[in-house]
């Protein structure tokens, strides 16, 4: 059963979305489930992992509405207010009443202080994560960031974490270092996955190939290994860089090898604790 770890919608007369401004060209507008069946009955994609993209409770809402609605939904990574424990811990109980509610995420990228994750608050309801069983999603674009994620597994080892778009390479400037070693410190700890997702945008939009992702994945499968890692479209956002069929071929020629059914499936599956036997596509 094949899993797309990593993707997105949103209804912009719905739900607030204050980075989805006009200039950010063909992600300037809805897109909902009609939107993506289409892609994933092409590609051959049973299940998603439905991402937040917005630090709502609203858009948390919504998410969990649509994955009642539609049966490829498998899982959602909603959002709850990290900064305050006690918050933190009513919307986890709210929430994971939810069979498809299976972590959480914050846009920690948008956030002005690159400290944010290891707030004492932040900590302490992290920590509560791991109580319950949820993920947390780590969208990371500083090489502090990466170090943070070392700091907060090693301070929850309970924890899954879970290292979205590989943290960001800076493909399209061909720049190695501090990414690599960031990954490479990262992968050393058993309770930290990543996904291998949303790549292509961080390459160059117009001419980018495959070449240029190569030796970035093949890091991450050295650190990783199969086992640690799993296939994301990060559709609609690689809309800016290509379509779903093209992104979905592309993954598989960089990691359809052997253990190619844990990334495209198993990973996602075990990490988040995803039921896939009991509902079809759709």
């Amino acid at each position: 059963m094949i899993v797309d770890a990593h993707q997105h919608f949103w209804d912009l007369d719905k739900v607030a979305y204050p980075w989805l401004t006009p200039d950010q060209g063909v992600l300037h507008r809805t897109y909902q489930p009609e939107d993506l069946l289409p892609e994933l009955r092409a590609a051959g994609v049973d299940r998603t992992v439905l991402g937040q993209a917005a630090d709502s409770y609203e858009e948390t809402d919504a998410m969990l509405a649509l994955a009642d609605e539609h049966a490829f939904i498998a899982g959602v990574v909603g959002w709850v207010d990290l900064t305050d424990p006690a918050e933190a811990a009513r919307a986890i109980e709210r929430y994971r009443q939810h069979p498809r509610f299976v972590g959480v995420r914050h846009l920690i990228h948008e956030e002005p202080d690159p400290d944010w994750l290891v707030r004492d608050g932040v900590l302490e309801s992290l920590g509560l994560l791991a109580e319950a069983g949820l993920v947390f999603d780590v969208v990371s674009l500083l090489p502090r960031h990466l170090d943070h994620v070392v700091t907060v597994a090693e301070r929850h080892p309970g924890l899954k974490l879970v290292i979205d778009h590989l943290s960001k390479p800076r493909i399209k400037d061909h720049e190695w270092e501090p990414w690599a070693g960031g990954i490479a410190a990262a992968a050393a700890c058993p309770n930290v996955c990543a996904k291998v997702s949303g790549l292509v945008t961080e390459a160059d939009h117009e001419n980018w190939t495959v070449a240029d992702l190569r030796p970035y994945v093949e890091h991450a499968v050295e650190g990783f290994g199969t086992g640690r890692l799993m296939f994301g479209s990060d559709w609609p956002v690689v809309l800016q860089a290509a379509d779903y069929q093209t992104v979905f071929h592309v993954s598989h020629a960089l990691l359809g090898g052997p253990g190619q059914e844990e990334v495209f499936g198993g990973v996602a599956a075990r990490v988040y604790g995803l039921d896939l036997g009991v509902r079809g596509q759709e």
